[in-house]
């Protein structure tokens, strides 16, 4: 294995896959930080909108890998964080090199602008894998070069952009993914997740505008569709159905705070922006023109069940992949 930019910079993009969806309505993002030419000091990513950015968290954990029982410790924001290196670095990044998936946010909102945070610490590079879509807070680049830091751009770009996607689609419409888990030899019935998974489908849950599932599966599953494994908030619902009657006691229609839309009509899917597709393979044939992605939980394990009974015929590019625990998810996306 060649260790060059590209090695360290899959590691950054790997890392923030593991944050996929979860950072909305941020972007997921990677960072990792080099010493010298190739003892990595951190391997980090932005976790949650409001929260630390990728850099901030690496910078953090590169620091403490030298300095284990530093002050910094103790610094949980942003603003601290950015305030507390700012003062005590010493020129310890000075030659550390730093590998970030997304172009540094070079503006104020909830956090503090990250390319003003490298400005001050002085890496001896900064490797940019994408520039930042985002008008507001692009300039990071431009920010850099300004006091001289050695910037390059464009660093394993196809791949940022695919973990970008998500964030560009529903800045600028909506991003629709359909949430499938099933067995090795692709049974849908019965429990089949691990409670890793529930979990992360939760935490999914919680983030969403809206949560789509088909009428059938909820008459049939009587589920309560909330976030409960991870204290979260339960997203609002449509059931996708012609027929308006259900049984009020079912589970969902009992969550308080909650919108529950009873409609066939897939427009109004519009008026949200990040919107997950929960149940079983008819709504992918129904909505296989509107989907961005199809993120599949694969359990290692052979059931009895029911799986793709009826008549699809669609090919995907898988474009992530990673582990939840013993479980496999694949990130699909429709082949053109």
């Amino acid at each position: 294995m060649k260790i060059n930019n590209e090695f360290f910079m899959k590691l950054a993009i790997n890392e923030a896959w593991k944050y996929q969806f979860l950072t909305y309505p941020n972007p997921a993002v990677g960072c990792v930080i080099v010493k010298g030419e190739s003892e990595i000091l951190s391997i980090e990513a932005h976790k949650e909108a409001g929260m630390p950015h990728a850099e901030v968290n690496a910078l953090k954990a590169a620091f403490l890998k030298y300095h284990p029982n530093d002050l910094i410790k103790t610094k949980k924001t942003s603003h601290d964080i950015h305030e507390y290196l700012i003062k005590n670095h010493n020129g310890f990044f000075n030659d550390c090199k730093v590998y970030v998936t997304l172009e540094p946010c070079n503006h104020i909102g909830k956090t503090p602008a990250c390319a003003n945070l490298l400005k001050e610490l002085n890496p001896k590079k900064v490797i940019i894998a994408h520039e930042d879509p985002n008008k507001e807070a692009s300039g990071g680049l431009e920010a850099l070069l300004s006091v001289n830091i050695n910037t390059e751009i464009g660093c394993m770009k196809k791949e940022a952009f695919e973990l970008l996607y998500p964030f560009i689609k529903w800045n600028s419409g909506t991003f629709i993914f359909y949430k499938m888990a099933q067995t090795l030899n692709g049974s849908v019935d019965g429990a089949i997740s691990s409670n890793a998974a529930k979990a992360y489908v939760h935490a999914l849950r919680d983030k969403i505008d809206l949560l789509l599932i088909g009428g059938n599966t909820v008459r049939v599953d009587k589920p309560t569709l909330d976030a409960r494994y991870i204290a979260g908030r339960a997203p609002n619902v449509m059931i996708y159905s012609k027929n308006k009657i259900f049984d009020n006691s079912i589970p969902l229609f009992k969550v308080p705070n909650r919108n529950v839309i009873i409609s066939n009509d897939l427009f109004k899917l519009l008026d949200y922006k990040f919107i997950m597709v929960e149940g079983t393979y008819n709504l992918v044939d129904i909505l296989k023109e509107k989907l961005d992605y199809v993120v599949l939980l694969i359990s290692p394990k052979i059931r009895k069940g029911a799986n793709a009974l009826n008549d699809l015929d669609i090919d995907y590019e898988i474009v992530h992949e990673n582990y939840i625990g013993e479980e496999k998810i694949l990130y699909l996306k429709r082949k053109n």
